[in-house]
C-alpha cells in the first residue's frame, strides 16, 4: 500500500499526467571509484580519446525534448573543469555528497525552481558509457504514461548461488524472477524526490533509485536494455567498455 503521506502527494492516476513532460537528466558523478584501484576518480579515466565521463554525456546530450542535464561531482575535484564539456550550456554542476542517493538529491534540490512535479528526471551512471539513445528512447517510449515511471534491466542470464558468510552455497536461485538494473532509472520528479528526501531522513539503505520508490510502496516498471550496457567498476570493465 502507498503510504499516505507520499499518495496525498503525488498524483497516481496517468491521466493526470501531461504527455509534454520535460526531461531532466542527472549524473551523479561525485565518487572516487575505490574498486578500480586508480590512482583518479574512473569517471576521469581514459576510455579512447576521452573520459570516461565525456562519452557518457556525449550520448545523454544526444536525446530530443531534452531539458537539462545535472552532474554533481565531488567537491574536492579538479578535474571536471578541465573538460570542455563542463561549459555546455546545457550542463548544469552542482556539489555532490558522500554517497550516490545524496548526491543525486542535491540534484534534485537544485532542480527544484526549474522542474514541474510531473517532469521526467533520468538519473544516469557517470561511468555507464556505452548507453545508446535507443535504449534511452525505448525507455522514454514505454513509460510515456506511467505514473511512477521505470528502470532499463537486463534478465539475468548466469546461474545465481546464495551464500553464507564463509561462502557456502545455502541455494541456487531461480533466475526465471531476476533482473539486473542498469540506468538510466526515470520517474517523475516531485515523486522521486520525495522518495530520495524521506528515505535518507530515515537512514534507509538505497541502491539505486528505483529501491528509495519501492521502499514506500511503489512499484516500477522494468524495461529491457541492452547487456553491452556495462557500468565500468573494475579494470578489466575498461577494455570491454
Amino acid at each position: 500500500m502507498v503510504p499516505s503521506l507520499l499518495a496525498a502527494e503525488i498524483p497516481m492516476s496517468p491521466q493526470q499526467f501531461s504527455t509534454d513532460s520535460r526531461y531532466w537528466v542527472v549524473v551523479p558523478a561525485a565518487g572516487v571509484g575505490a574498486r578500480m584501484g586508480a590512482t583518479r576518480p574512473k569517471q576521469y579515466l581514459s576510455l579512447n580519446d576521452k573520459t570516461i565521463l565525456e562519452h557518457t554525456l556525449a550520448r545523454l546530450l544526444q536525446l530530443s525534448n531534452l531539458a537539462g542535464v545535472f552532474v554533481a561531482v565531488n567537491v574536492n575535484d579538479n578535474d571536471w573543469a578541465q573538460l570542455a564539456v563542463s561549459r555546455d550550456a546545457r550542463i548544469s554542476s552542482i556539489t555532490g555528497g558522500s554517497e550516490r542517493a545524496d548526491s543525486v538529491l542535491a540534484a534534485l534540490n537544485a532542480l527544484a525552481g526549474q522542474a514541474q512535479d510531473n517532469d521526467w528526471v533520468l538519473v544516469h551512471d557517470a561511468a555507464r558509457p556505452c548507453i545508446t539513445t535507443e535504449s534511452i528512447d525505448q525507455l522514454r517510449t514505454q513509460l510515456t504514461q506511467h505514473p511512477v515511471g521505470g528502470i532499463l534491466a537486463v534478465p539475468v542470464s548466469d546461474t545465481l548461488k546464495q551464500v553464507d558468510n564463509s561462502l557456502q552455497i545455502n541455494q541456487t536461485l531461480d533466475r526465471r524472477v531476476l533482473w539486473q538494473a542498469q540506468t538510466p532509472q526515470m520517474f517523475r520528479f516531485a515523486l522521486l524526490r520525495t522518495c530520495l528526501s524521506r528515505a535518507l531522513a530515515e537512514g534507509k539503505q538505497i541502491t539505486d533509485e528505483s529501491s528509495a520508490l519501492e521502499l514506500y510502496g511503489y512499484q516500477p516498471q522494468i524495461v529491457e536494455g541492452r547487456a553491452d550496457n556495462l557500468k565500468i567498476t573494475r579494470p578489466e570493465d575498461l577494455p570491454l567498455a
